[in-house]
């Protein structure tokens, strides 16, 4: 340690655990030498030095992977450059499964791996028996054995990224408690401690369970909850094999893993104990939280079926300790958009281990490059909203995450706390339609309706659920007459300034100098050409823009264009969301519907595709916008919220000479897939770029000005080859069902992964988009390409035929919007 406190640092990081190390370690190794790591205790002593210690690399996605893959890589060397002990022990880890639908997930998470470059095997019960003689194997069905997993000492493992960061320059203050910070002019300044103050660059928040309160202090939502997490570790057990796989029964909610000849067997249980709701106690320093052996016991009591060997062994060690959870099972990572220069590393859903080395190296490189490298919009701080901090929130909320580590990751799963928070002025109204809410954001979405006297609830299965013959009939419905969707959830902002028009410009890759009253589809690129944003702008007038874009990116959206909004410019950005419903009107008799309660002329010559008017409808005055997002003639209507129930029931009356159905999200979304429309945060993303997605059409290279991204975009232009691009696929089974994640094989070897799936209803079976890949080095990919391969989708280990196009199947040349 510095005799002298330093009075400024590039980086300040603070949280002396494994994540915090980790980071001060990866930026030294970027060259970083005035970095300075803050703990208000010792070094591990809040969350780290009780986790479990498991080392497991698939994750829900292929960049998650990567981070957890390359933490195990690390691990790997750890001790051979710091000397310090790592206690890593690769044996590998099973999953197993005792009933077919369980047995189904791991083998559809088997398949994912093999996208993802992991090495895994299927393995029956005869196997799992000889590899885990100890287990109880007569009623499993099977399991998944991935042999990189493994498992360390995480007290070890931080000890020795600390020496790391040390040995390249880092300081590493303990007994230093953060008491706040100074931001000037929307970015950090300084960080103060109860020793003095740092002045710094940037300011890394990674503190575990305390990162909420500290963020609260500085101005930036950090959305977590602890809870108490618990395990048992045996007495040492004669003949306990050394080599043991960890080892995990997810429909048991139980882990298991050998340490020393002894078990430790932890659980997570499907309602869990939230902690620290009123404050964590200012002394907290390697703290246990008391005993609850009957919370505990039934996981215990699954665990001595599994491994009877537990029936009698003696406990050495119950131990409870909390961890922190956020509200929908993700951790956090990157830059706040509150405050310029404060990143976040931090509520790992005790993943924090296994994630910890790629994580430090992920914030390392993002302060180094001023953005990250990849798309990690899953795990992105910009992906929360305000309301989420809210207290209350996530006590209930914390109640069930924990326990959806194991929990059936059903396709369609809704969340069952902390419901009802946002609702759409149509709520009440959906709510006697019959609909059946799915939950985002914290907004009540219908996802689909049930007809009269059926209950309108899920009952989740990976076949077809009970809702999909419902939801067949709001897609037909759209295709071969007319429905309703509430799309007032989609987040709304304004634009206004006389340099409104060049700054939109600026921002989007499509040309905004257009008429008013006119919608334009653009993409927001990146400075590396990647799609940041994929939104609608419509012009209202000289200098007012409206932009629409997806609930699920309201923050990261907004502040993208705040941010790119010159200091000295003439314009202001405003969050209307709340002040318009949305209803949007699709089908082949949309026009006639609409005609009917609108003097306004909406015939094509009148009203062609893409403008966007105010009319009258009813008592109310409307924007409609020509515009469809499922591939049939339609109109978006943005209504005033305190008139939205009254254009809602003009609708309905008028629509009963239509039959006018309801239509919920997963019709809209069968409708758009069909349709090979792009989802942002799916299919497009921070590093897929116009071209690759198929939606070159949307960049205006040679407009006045140019854009954000436009150099990166044209040298890929100009080099004319790609080495991906975005496919839809159809299955010929009819049976079989997409949902993402799922490999694409091409003549026989896996060339990408489904990125978005839907059931075509139209088209007679799954449908999925995703990117069909080869290296540039090896001719990358084109039309030749694409069209000259024999195509599979690989669903939970067998491969299912399926015809591939890179134009969408249905209405290719796009005739049915422009009726």
């Amino acid at each position: 340690m510095s005799e002298k406190f330093p009075d400024r640092a590039q980086v300040v990081i603070v949280g002396g655990g494994v994540i915090g190390c980790s980071t001060a370690y990866h930026l030294t190794k970027l060259g970083y030498k005035d970095v300075v790591l803050l703990e208000r205790k010792s070094l591990t002593c809040g969350t780290t030095w009780h986790a479990a210690g498991l080392v497991g690399q698939l994750r829900a996605s292929q960049n998650m992977t990567k981070i957890a893959r390359y933490t195990a890589e690390l691990f790997a060397g750890l001790e051979e450059e710091t000397g310090q002990a790592t206690g890593l022990k690769q044996n590998g880890s099973i999953s197993v499964a005792d009933e077919p639908e369980r047995f189904e997930e791991l083998l559809r998470g088997a398949s994912m791996a093999r996208c993802f470059g992991l090495e895994v095997e299927q393995v029956d019960p005869d196997w799992i028996k000889q590899h885990y003689p100890v287990m109880h194997t007569d009623d499993l069905v099977g399991g998944i054995f991935l042999p990189g997993d493994g498992q360390c000492n995480p007290i070890d493992v931080t000890q020795a990224m600390a020496k790391g960061a040390r040995m390249g320059g880092a300081t590493i203050l303990e007994k230093t408690k953060v008491t706040g910070a100074t931001i000037d002019g929307g970015r950090i300044k300084s960080v103060t401690t109860d020793k003095g103050t740092i002045e710094c660059e940037h300011l890394v928040i990674a503190c575990g369970m305390w990162s909420r309160e500290f963020g609260r202090q500085i101005g930036v939502d950090i959305p977590l909850h602890a809870a108490e997490h618990f395990y048992i570790v045996t007495e040492p057990i004669e003949g306990l094999p050394g080599n043991l796989p960890v080892m995990r029964e997810p429909s048991s909610c139980i882990y298991c893993k050998e340490d020393a000849g002894k078990l430790l067997v932890g659980a997570f249980e499907p309602i869990a104990k939230p902690w620290g709701h009123n404050g964590i106690p200012e002394d907290f320093e390697f703290d246990e939280l008391p005993e609850d052996f009957d919370h505990f016991e039934p996981m215990l009591e699954r665990a001595m079926h599994r491994l009877p060997i537990l029936e009698t062994a003696g406990i050495q060690t119950f131990f409870n300790g909390p961890e922190s959870f956020t509200p929908d099972n993700s951790y956090y990572l990157g830059e706040a958009p509150e405050v310029k220069g404060v990143f976040v590393a931090t509520g790992f859903n005790s993943t924090g281990i296994q994630s910890s080395g790629g994580a430090g190296r992920v914030i390392a490189n993002w302060i180094r490059d001023g953005h990250a490298t990849g798309d990690l919009w899953s795990v992105d701080i910009k992906r929360t909203l305000s309301f989420q901090s809210n207290r209350k929130y996530l006590h209930d909320r914390t109640t069930e995450t924990l326990g959806l580590l194991y929990a059936m990751h059903w396709p369609f799963r809704q969340p069952e706390t902390a419901r009802g928070i946002r609702r759409t002025p149509l709520y009440d109204r959906l709510v006697e339609a019959n609909a059946c809410f799915g939950e985002n954001g914290g907004w009540e979405r219908p996802n689909w309706f049930a007809p009269k006297g059926v209950k309108p609830e899920y009952q989740y299965t990976y076949k077809k659920q009970n809702w999909f013959d419902y939801s067949a009939a709001e897609h037909r419905a759209v295709r071969e007459n007319v429905g309703l969707l509430d799309i007032s959830t989609f987040s709304k902002f304004l634009l206004q300034g006389r340099d409104a028009e060049d700054i939109i410009n600026q921002v989007s890759a499509n040309d905004m100098s257009v008429e008013n009253d006119t919608m334009v589809y653009t993409q927001w690129l990146n400075h590396q050409g990647g799609i940041t944003a994929d939104l609608t702008v419509t012009r209202l007038a000289e200098d007012q823009f409206m932009i629409l874009t997806s609930y699920s990116s309201h923050r990261r959206d907004f502040h993208w264009l705040k941010d790119n909004i010159p200091t000295h410019a003439h314009a202001t950005l405003t969050d209307v969301t709340s002040g318009y419903a949305g209803i949007s009107i699709q089908g082949p008799n949309a026009r006639k519907l609409l005609q009917k309660v609108t003097p306004q002329d909406l015939s094509h010559e009148a009203f062609p595709f893409g403008a966007s008017r105010e009319i009258e409808l009813g008592y109310a005055t409307v924007r409609a916008s020509r515009i469809s997002y499922v591939g049939e003639l339609g109109w978006e209507l943005w209504i005033p919220s305190d008139m939205a129930i009254h254009v809602y029931e003009v609708l309905r009356q008028a629509g009963e000479e239509f039959d006018m159905k309801h239509v919920g999200m997963h019709a809209m979304n069968s409708l758009r897939t069909e349709k090979a429309y792009r989802s942002w945060g799916h299919d497009i993303s921070d590093e897929e770029t116009p071209l690759e997605a198929g939606l070159g059409f949307a960049v205006k290279y040679d407009k006045p000005g140019g854009f954000i991204g436009r150099q990166a975009a044209l040298e890929q232009k100009q080099g004319g080859v790609l080495k991906q691009r975005l496919v839809q696929f159809l299955l010929d089974d009819p049976e079989a069902m997409l949902y993402h994640n799922e490999p694409i094989v091409r003549n026989g070897e896996i060339c990408g992964y489904i990125s978005s799936a839907m059931y075509g209803h139209t088209l007679g079976g799954s449908v999925g988009l995703g990117y069909v890949k080869n290296p540039i080095e090896q001719g990358g990919v084109n039309a030749d390409y694409v069209n000259s391969g024999s195509y599979e989708i690989e669903i939970a280990c067998k491969r299912f035929s399926a015809k591939a196009s890179l134009k969408p199947l249905y209405d290719p040349g796009s005739q049915r919007i422009r009726m």
